[in-house]
């Protein structure tokens, strides 16, 4: 039987490159190799504040970016994570095995509650990374596809799992992150010491999904270079290198192969031809999009509720039994 993997991405501010290329991308890939179940995380979206109808919006939004991209409900199964409630029932029992100061050291959780302040951060802030593990554990993930970020979060879900385990018998498997080191970490435009992202407040920062050809070349742009003018992929170049990333996963080719391409070329050569290399993929992406209807849509997440919730139901109704509850 084939392996498992979940993984979700949260309906919240305009998805990126970095998010198609760190990850979305690889999705596509794993789809064909793995047992795949495809998640949007409203609930992770809602422990920061959200416009109810602007999520709702984002929500479908980004069901429609996984199927432009490549995703096959054909191959695996795309839903919204809220119309399972399992999700939510299962991150209460797993809460009352988390111990605080698991939780208190979560990287994420002390970058976004600095943002505002600790006192103003909210409770599901805080336990934002239990109900991760519960959708991981729900399903009997065997892999999850992710980013250097989040491997606190599946380190949690692998101890809450054997905690479990240890105290009410075998239920889970102990989770294994899966990454893809050329993807994990496309970095900001103007600072390639910080991740591409969609809370950045600078928008020349990163290229959104839905950016036009002429704001793509003017971010590319003004993109920040290294000292020198030699197209050359090192890590004492980290600007450069980030760039190349991009030009490399979107064209399939090796680092290598880029640089011999632009050998005794300009830094301006090299970014005129790498905007064009991601309007070649912006452009049919955007169009594809634009030919999936809000109605079509929600009817592959039904299916893909209806095809996942006996899964989510089953794990659940064992966990319950084991724990005590009356079933």
């Amino acid at each position: 039987m084939k392996k498992r993997i979940f993984s979700g991405i949260k309906p919240s501010g305009d998805l990126h490159l970095g998010n198609y290329l760190g990850a979305i991308k690889n999705w596509v890939k794993l789809q064909d190799e793995y047992d795949s179940i495809f998640c949007v995380v409203d609930m992770h979206a809602i422990t920061v504040p959200q416009e109810p109808e602007m999520l709702r919006k984002r929500a479908i939004e980004i069901a429609k970016i996984y199927l432009a991209c490549g995703i096959d409900p054909q191959k695996c199964s795309i839903f919204i994570q809220s119309h399972i409630s399992e999700h939510a029932e299962l991150a209460w029992i797993l809460n009352t095995i988390t111990k605080i100061p698991e939780l208190e050291k979560m990287t994420q959780f002390k970058d976004k509650s600095a943002k505002n302040g600790r006192e103003s951060a909210s409770v599901g802030l805080f336990d934002y990374p239990v109900l991760m593990a519960s959708d991981i554990l729900l399903y009997n993930t065997q892999l999850v596809p992710v980013g250097e970020d989040q491997l606190q979060h599946i380190e949690l879900a692998r101890t809450l799992a054997k905690r479990f385990n240890k105290r009410f018998g075998d239920t889970f498997f102990a989770p294994e992150a899966y990454i893809q080191k050329e993807g994990m970490r496309i970095m900001a435009l103007d600072n390639p010491n910080k991740k591409m992202s969609k809370s950045s407040q600078t928008e020349n920062s990163y290229i959104s999904l839905s950016d036009n050809a002429d704001i793509v070349r003017r971010k590319v742009k003004k993109a920040v270079t290294d000292s020198g003018s030699e197209i050359v992929y090192s890590d004492e170049k980290l600007a450069l290198k980030n760039l190349i990333n991009i030009y490399s996963l979107l064209e399939n080719k090796m680092p290598k192969e880029i640089e011999k391409t632009f050998t005794g070329k300009k830094y301006a050569d090299f970014k005129t031809e790498l905007a064009e290399v991601i309007i070649k993929f912006l452009q049919p992406f955007q169009k594809r999009m634009m030919d999936l209807s809000d109605n079509k849509v929600l009817k592959i997440l039904e299916d893909g509720a209806k095809k996942t919730r006996p899964l989510a139901k089953k794990k659940l109704e064992e966990v319950k039994k084991k724990i005590g509850f009356v079933v």
